[in-house]
């Protein structure tokens, strides 16, 4: 089984919406995918996503409530066979606490490695741009894996 974890700061935001949309995806498809999101930060740790985020999601057909935030954790490396960074400065974050033998699994998510936009200070147009964003690359993720 094929193993995911979505990186950003707080994991509020971005990476719950893309673990959210890959899960929704992947159920849809019948693919079985283990699938989780977590922050560089513990600024959120128990704490759903944002509200913003959940209600875009909603009107899309995608349930973000029952995912809680985490922290990253050492474990999180070996555990899962890709590490997607929402930005550049998680991938560099991502590298800084990565152990070489595991150096591999880090991407950035959007296939032309650019970051996708933190919407957390935006407006809900921000967020409706991520959502767009993160479902567009995981159905190319999904495209491209199976």
């Amino acid at each position: 089984m094929k193993s995911v974890l979505f990186v950003c700061t707080g994991n509020i935001c971005r990476s719950p919406s893309a673990d959210g949309i890959l899960r929704h995806l992947a159920q849809a498809q019948g693919l079985d995918l283990k699938i989780d999101s977590c922050g560089t930060h513990g600024y959120h740790i128990g704490e759903p996503p944002d509200h913003r985020s959940i209600e875009t999601a909603r009107a899309k057909g995608v349930d973000l409530s029952s995912l809680r935030a985490r922290k990253l954790a050492p474990q999180d490396f070996e555990a899962f066979d890709i590490l997607f960074a929402m930005d550049q400065g998680h991938m560099r974050i991502l590298e800084q606490h990565c152990p070489p033998e595991y150096r591999h699994k880090l991407q950035m998510f959007l296939s032309d490695e650019s970051d996708v936009p933190d919407p957390y200070y935006g407006s809900q147009q921000d967020f409706e741009h991520v959502f767009a964003l993160c479902y567009k690359a995981c159905q190319d993720f999904l495209e491209s894996e199976f």
